[in-house]
């Protein structure tokens, strides 16, 4: 099942969906359903990561400083 929206796009935006629809052999509708569905899926990710990472600091769970000087060792990184 699917519903229809109706967006509206600068014309350089539109030029580009229609030329990709056209290289690509697939409708405007299905990419910009892709791209919505990424675009989507990746923003409730960070804010799921933020979220957890929030209750985190909340709770006092932070890496203690020998910590940060081990993982900066191993990537050779001078916070100094």
């Amino acid at each position: 099942m699917s519903t229809t929206m109706t967006i509206r796009l600068e014309p350089e935006l539109k030029l580009r969906l229609d030329q990709l629809a056209e290289a690509t052999h697939r409708s405007k509708s299905f990419l910009a359903t892709e791209a919505l569905r990424d675009f989507i899926e990746l923003n409730e990710w960070q804010i799921q990561e933020i979220n957890e990472a929030v209750k985190e600091a909340d709770n006092g769970d932070f890496a203690s400083d020998q910590e940060v000087s081990k993982t900066f060792a191993k990537w050779d990184v001078n916070a100094g």
